[in-house]
């Protein structure tokens, strides 16, 4: 009798505790929002802190958790793999996206990260239109929330560039828009739906890109406050086609009203489909903080339309703000148009904050915050400073690789392509000329180590042949899939970069594995989130696993991250 009452004693104690985890098992946020900055640099959280506001970047330092030792583990940092690679929570090794272009070799041709020729544009041009995740060979955590919810979840993906939004939205997402510099309107494809909705239409008659081009791009804060940058005029900063010098103001009415600029130049640089040439350049707000806040203004727009997050689901909202990426580009790190971009980000993250506040909830909206890849400083810029730095042109490299390879073995086309620091070689030709394939790579990679810059070369059949936990043959390994990578990787010194305008070095790139390319921020804010920091080692895959412990839901298929315990462990 004794021993029955204990155990119905020891039953009735354990109850509360069992359910209380089984009703902490099915809490869950009602909305999640991923933010990537694209090209933040890790330092940009602290180098204009006394100019943020007490809303955006501080608020998520001094309520969230900061993990300040994260970094990228792979090569090359580009913003296609990057994305990818925080929303499957793996590299490129297990993905596929290797870069934001790649050669495919069966057809002889490169391929555009998001290109689609199966699928048509909805709401904007065939050549802006025609894109999907397909490229992705694995699902995202997007992908795995609306699995567990039997796609009851609602999951929509918002950014500037059409990989920002596609990308992490995933395969099984409701929506993903992006914007079309030839009409000024947020489009998608018909991967996601026929025809646009009419809160999208609606917005898009707004012509609010137009309204931004119809002012000059003045300074947030009197000029002189900007003692974080270079001065205003220096020579290593990319002026807008139309402009005699890189200053403020920025004529942005008479820019806009040229139709090709050099935002057109930098999206063909990394490999985007420029739009067509038309009446006024609405594409031009690409490079101008005030694509950040058309894009928050889409997002707003969304989340109102949607009622993300207060529908009794999860949702989630990845918006990408990509503005940042296309003036560091033409600008620099150091220049004050960045500074500025940042500041005026920080208030766009302040009211997206607030909204979230008012609809949501701070304690049921769960946000993190990182960046696809950093950045470099202008080559020029350091060596003013007498810090060893320098630039390669990839064309040039290309083009005498080539010319030797004819002088070695005859004529033909023997480099089919130079593209993600990776040289393709002609696979066919090498062949049909009955060499080895590997003796051509290991001889092209003796070549390579010659240019200037390169302080390495590697050949895809020595990186498959063993396996790196760290160091640069990590980075590379874990960048490498054998159907879509080169024949060769190439290894750049600290401090250099890649420049298509080679010997003219203007702004700055990111691709490396250096410091400055892949410590990014990673933040975590909202729902069972207390503040704190870490200094442990942080990989960016490790965002998708801890996402999908936190939701209680299976990890993305490919997933290879480990869920962050010092963040998880504060619940």
């Amino acid at each position: 009798m004794k021993k029955r009452l204990s155990l119905l004693l020891a039953a009735t104690l354990a109850l509360p505790a069992f359910a209380q985890k089984a009703s902490k098992a099915l809490d869950r946020p009602k909305l999640v929002v991923g933010i990537v900055v694209d090209q933040m640099r890790y330092d940009y959280l602290y180098r204009y802190w006394s100019k943020y506001g007490n809303g955006g970047f501080r608020r998520l330092l001094g309520e969230g958790f900061s993990y300040e030792n994260a970094h990228y583990n792979y090569v090359p940092t580009y913003t296609g793999p990057g994305h990818a690679s925080i929303y499957t929570g793996t590299t490129p090794s297990v993905h596929g996206i290797v870069g934001n272009n790649w050669l495919v070799r069966e057809e002889g041709k490169g391929t555009y990260v998001t290109e689609d020729n199966t699928v048509q544009s909805v709401g904007g041009t065939a050549a802006a239109g025609q894109q999907s995740p397909r490229h992705m060979l694995t699902s995202t955590i997007t992908d795995e929330l609306r699995l567990a919810t039997n796609f009851q979840s609602k999951v929509i993906g918002v950014c500037i560039k059409d990989r920002g939004s596609i990308l992490p939205a995933g395969h099984a997402a409701n929506a993903a828009y992006w914007y079309d510099g030839s009409n000024g309107a947020f489009i998608s494809s018909t991967f996601y739906q026929a025809t646009l909705p009419e809160w999208v239409q609606q917005f898009n008659q707004k012509q609010l890109a137009a309204q931004y081009l119809s002012k000059p791009w003045e300074t947030l804060l009197p000029i002189g406050q900007y003692t974080e940058s270079s001065p205003d005029d220096v020579a290593w900063e990319g002026a807008f086609r139309g402009e005699a010098k890189p200053v403020f103001p920025h004529d942005l009415p008479t820019l806009s009203a040229t139709p090709i600029t050099a935002v057109k130049q930098n999206m063909q640089a990394e490999g985007e489909k420029a739009p067509a040439t038309t009446p006024r350049n609405l594409d031009l707000i690409r490079s101008t903080p005030f694509g950040n806040t058309l894009t928050l203004e889409f997002a707003l727009e969304a989340l109102r339309a949607e009622q993300l997050g207060q529908r009794g689901q999860t949702d989630f909202l990845a918006l990408s703000f990509s503005s940042t990426d296309y003036v560091g580009h033409q600008f620099g790190p150091n220049a004050i148009e960045t500074e500025d971009t940042y500041l005026r980000l920080d208030r766009d993250l302040e009211r997206l904050f607030q909204y979230l506040d008012k609809t949501v909830g701070r304690k049921q909206v769960l946000v993190f915050l990182s960046a696809d890849h950093g950045a470099a400083h202008s080559p020029d810029f350091l060596r003013d400073k007498r810090i060893p730095a320098g630039s390669v042109g990839p064309g040039i490299m290309r083009d005498s690789l080539q010319r030797k390879l004819v002088q070695l073995h005859g004529a033909g086309k023997w480099v089919l392509s130079y593209e993600n620091q990776q040289v393709y070689l002609n696979r066919p030709l090498i062949e049909e000329k009955k060499l080895d394939l590997y003796q051509m790579q290991r001889e092209v990679a003796k070549l390579m180590t010659g240019f200037a810059g390169v302080t390495r070369a590697i050949t895809a059949e020595d990186l498959q042949k063993s396996h790196w936990e760290s160091g640069m043959l990590m980075y590379l390994e874990n960048g490498y899939f054998p159907k879509r990578s080169g024949d060769v990787m190439v290894v750049l010194a600290p401090g250099w970069l890649e420049s298509y305008q080679y010997p003219i070095n203007k702004g700055t790139t990111h691709g490396s594995s250096g410091n400055y390319d892949t410590h990014i921020p990673m933040v975590f804010w909202g729902w069972h989130v207390k503040h704190g920091e870490s200094s442990a080692p942080a990989k960016i895959t490790d965002i998708a696993a801890t996402l999908a412990r936190w939701l209680h839901i299976q990890e993305p298929d490919g997933c290879t991250g480990q869920p962050l315990q010092e963040v998880l462990s504060q619940r």
